[in-house]
């Protein structure tokens, strides 16, 4: 094989699991360099050991995959597997009932009774705090105020209350309640 770069990325290819992340980035390198590195008749044939590729390697791989085709956007969409939203499954398990104490505490970085008090506290500042924090969508936020929130509250004041709610106020406040030792609500008081 005349060209270098290809006779690498076969190499890495037959190598097996061991070197998927580096077959990936280096694939994903090939086919952004543009047209004199990759040949048209096989850019298919790699945008398919990419899509194969990708499946297999890890999270972070998959990020710096992500990076590396951020300027192809249409590329990165049909070689990179959809990401799961976060908050879906806990949307699910609010929706069907269930206890989304931990799966919540989990995606906050909080630990369970913390988080246990945020689900307790009726009028949804708490969780407006934590969901802002974390950087969880204002629909996330009402979704999750609506079916885990006690007592119903008026959806249109938390929702009001989560706008309000500086973004980096929000970000600070969680990553004390993440440091602290006390509970949530002496948190809030020792912040102020």
């Amino acid at each position: 094989m005349s060209n270098p770069r290809l006779a690498h990325l076969l190499e890495l290819a037959d190598k097996g699991p061991a070197l998927r992340a580096a077959l990936a980035e280096e694939l994903a390198a090939l086919l952004m360099d543009g047209p004199g590195e990759c040949p048209p008749a096989m850019r298919p044939v790699f945008e398919n050991l990419l899509t194969k590729t990708a499946r297999e390697v890890d999270a972070d791989t998959r990020a710096r995959l992500r990076v590396r085709l951020f300027a192809d956007r249409e590329l990165a969409s049909r070689v990179l597997p959809k990401e799961q939203d976060p908050v879906a499954p806990l949307i699910e398990a609010a929706r069907n009932g269930g206890d989304i104490t931990a799966p919540l505490a989990e995606l906050l970085g909080l630990d369970a009774p913390n988080t246990a008090e945020i689900l307790k506290e009726a009028s949804g500042e708490a969780l407006a705090i934590a969901a802002k924090g974390a950087g969880l969508s204002r629909l996330a936020f009402s979704t999750l105020a609506l079916l885990a929130l006690p007592g119903g509250g008026d959806a249109a004041a938390r929702l009001a209350m989560y706008d309000r709610i500086a973004t980096l106020d929000a970000a600070r406040t969680l990553r004390t309640w993440r440091g602290a030792k006390l509970h949530i609500t002496e948190a809030a008081t020792a912040a102020e």
